[in-house]
């Protein structure tokens, strides 16, 4: 099995059985709650692709945490087959005692041996959790999990914006996080053998201004949005 375990598994072991409490408690200053971003999160990524016309059946959520994300990945994506991947046990089996069906697999990154065969890798605020002298090996077991032409989707918390810094400090497993800015994050996924394709901005208004959320897909390559995407392919 590939060796491959980034960060410290017993911190979020720590966190399984309140993560999405915690993860609530810090995100409720916007106003939405973790759905209404990883819905958006990943509806966004299907117009991406719609305009790539680049496959899906295959998706590696990776550092999927307890699967929250799972259902999106079909009822938005139009996924097949998800294959979520964590470094934390007791994440996954609440992953599995959730979200298992027939077509999910959850499993730690020791687990599973990258083989080409995956159509596209979701990342979600997983890289700045891994320290960064380990960032290289988790960018090189994405890249060998892909298929040639498959398609890295890499959000990461936007450290540009004074909200992300606000609610990353009111969320226990995020205060003492490593932020990657935008040019280091492509930096990092360039060295590592991928090819940049676009990077977006997104969810800039919180609910109490929605009214203005309207115009965010025009607004989505300034540096505004509190989270950001790379979006990036394997040659």
């Amino acid at each position: 099995m590939t060796k491959h375990s980034p960060g410290d598994k017993t911190a979020f072991d720590v966190y399984a059985a309140d993560y999405d409490g915690a993860l609530a408690r810090g995100l409720s200053v916007s106003g939405e709650d973790k759905s209404y971003f990883a819905r958006g999160r990943i509806a966004w990524l299907r117009d991406c692709l719609q305009h790539m016309q680049a496959p899906r059946h295959t998706v590696m959520d990776y550092g999927c945490g307890t699967g929250s994300a799972s259902e999106f990945f079909f009822d938005v994506l139009g996924a097949h087959h998800l294959i979520g991947t964590d470094i934390s046990p007791k994440s996954l089996e609440i992953a599995r005692q959730e979200h298992s069906s027939a077509c999910t697999q959850f499993v730690l990154f020791e687990q599973y041996q990258p083989g080409s065969e995956v159509d596209l890798v979701y990342c979600n605020g997983v890289f700045h959790h891994i320290p960064p002298h380990e960032r290289a090996a988790a960018v090189d077991y994405i890249y060998r999990a892909l298929r040639p032409g498959g398609v890295l989707s890499f959000w990461e918390n936007n450290p540009w914006n004074p909200g992300t810094r606000y609610v990353m400090s009111r969320i226990p497993f995020d205060r003492d996080a490593r932020t990657l800015t935008p040019p280091e994050a492509r930096r990092l996924l360039r060295a590592n053998g991928f090819e940049i394709l676009r990077t977006d901005f997104l969810f800039i208004f919180p609910r109490l201004l929605s009214v203005f959320r309207g115009i965010e897909p025009l607004l989505s390559r300034l540096p505004f949005g509190t989270q950001y995407q790379v979006l990036c392919r394997r040659p």
